[in-house]
């Protein structure tokens, strides 16, 4: 599954990406790099017997064929496609800029998409491959502050959900992993209303679970042929199963959460003050 297999693995350079492409490294898998931070994921690189860097903005679509042509030229094939570049937001809706909804939109779906939409004819075509596509909680609820992230995160979903379908005949499997809280960089470089940086974290994901073990989870998931992963616990898993069981109690949870001042304090741990919920 992994042995002398080829995956690739974008948003390598940090976070959950580098610790999946250290761990298929690991296993013995060829490893293609992607992101933005060529540095980042040089180094990485450095660390995996056989890796190839192939840095690309998830927003330049064009470059797209171009880069599966080389990807594929470089081990004849790739077998596994890690979806997992992305950015998320801290903003209310009504404060937000269009501007910003078309990064998020950009960065988290439209990217996966046309990634996957430039090697999945030739996975079919070679008999088969899995696709692995990072998601989070937040693209089965609504979460405050999040709008454009919950947008594409649902789109994310979807949007695999319907190529499972379509393809399950045809070699591909394709596993949906929903992430809470991991400890990355994901709420410092999280985006606000006027698309600027955030630059602090917060303590829920200080705390979180660290990226090696969601690898882990991850690979153990591939191992399995799951189709969803649910990479959550507590209060974040809760907002899944409560969207699942109960919607009206979920709706009625978030939009109390904000009347009890949430959008306030995210926005004075960012610096920002605001006089909204």
């Amino acid at each position: 599954m992994f042995e002398n297999r080829c995956w690739w693995v974008s948003g390598a350079s940090s976070g959950i990406g580098e610790a999946l492409a250290r761990a298929l490294g690991a296993r013995g898998a060829a490893v293609i790099l992607s992101g933005r931070n060529l540095a980042a994921l040089e180094a990485v690189a450095k660390d995996l017997a056989a890796a190839l860097v192939l840095p690309f903005e998830a927003t330049d679509y064009a470059r797209i064929p171009d880069l599966v042509a080389e990807a594929w030229s470089w081990r004849g094939r790739v077998d596994g496609l890690v979806n997992n570049a992305g950015i998320t937001q801290r903003s209310l809706a009504v404060d937000t800029s269009f501007a910003v909804y078309e990064r998020l939109i950009g960065v988290n779906l439209l990217g996966p998409i046309a990634l996957t939409q430039g090697n999945l004819p030739r996975m079919i075509q070679a008999g088969g491959g899995r696709i692995v596509a990072i998601a989070s909680v937040a693209g089965h609820a609504g979460v405050p502050l999040r709008s454009g992230y919950c947008a594409a995160k649902h789109g994310v979903v979807g949007y695999h959900d319907a190529v499972r379908a379509e393809t399950a005949g045809q070699g591909i499997e394709v596993l949906v992993v929903s992430p809470g809280s991991i400890r990355t960089n994901v709420a410092r470089n999280a985006l606000l209303s006027d698309g600027s940086r955030r630059g602090v974290s917060d303590s829920v994901i200080d705390n979180a679970i660290p990226p090696a073990e969601a690898a882990r989870s991850i690979v153990g998931a591939i191992e399995a042929g799951q189709r969803e992963l649910l990479l959550a616990t507590g209060a974040e898993l809760d907002l899944v199963n409560l969207r699942r069981r109960d919607p009206d109690a979920l709706f009625d949870r978030m939009a109390a959460l904000v009347q009890d001042g949430y959008a306030r304090r995210m926005a004075a741990d960012s610096g920002r003050q605001t006089d909204r919920a």
